[in-house]
């Protein structure tokens, strides 16, 4: 396992300056080509792209890693799933109150 490292370890740097580059070389041809024709802004330079590329993935990529909230719609699927339908009633007629939204009415009326 070790000798396979040994092998690997040179290319991370030059896999990750290949990303960086080939991210930064689309963010600037797709900000060039659209937004100054769009919106009248002025075009980029690569490392303004680069640096835009950066600041995308910190304000909406996170910072790497799964995390603890990577299956958090499956455990709240299970947690549904093992309410019983009286439980998840009454857990909507409280998500309602709380977001402000009155109770269903019921009415069965004809609309003829």
């Amino acid at each position: 396992m070790r000798k396979k490292w040994i092998f690997l370890a040179p290319l991370i740097p030059v896999a990750i300056a290949v990303f960086i580059f080939i991210g930064g070389e689309v963010v600037m041809l797709l900000w060039n080509w659209l937004l100054p024709t769009l919106f009248g802004w002025r075009q980029i330079t690569f490392w303004q792209a680069v640096g835009l590329l950066a600041l995308c993935r910190i304000l909406f990529g996170g910072c790497g890693g799964r995390g603890p909230r990577s299956n958090i719609r499956k455990r709240m699927a299970e947690r549904w799933e093992q309410k019983t339908p009286e439980e998840r009633e009454t857990f909507r007629q409280a998500m309602r109150s709380r977001c402000g939204f009155p109770p269903p009415t019921s009415s069965t009326k004809d609309p003829a």
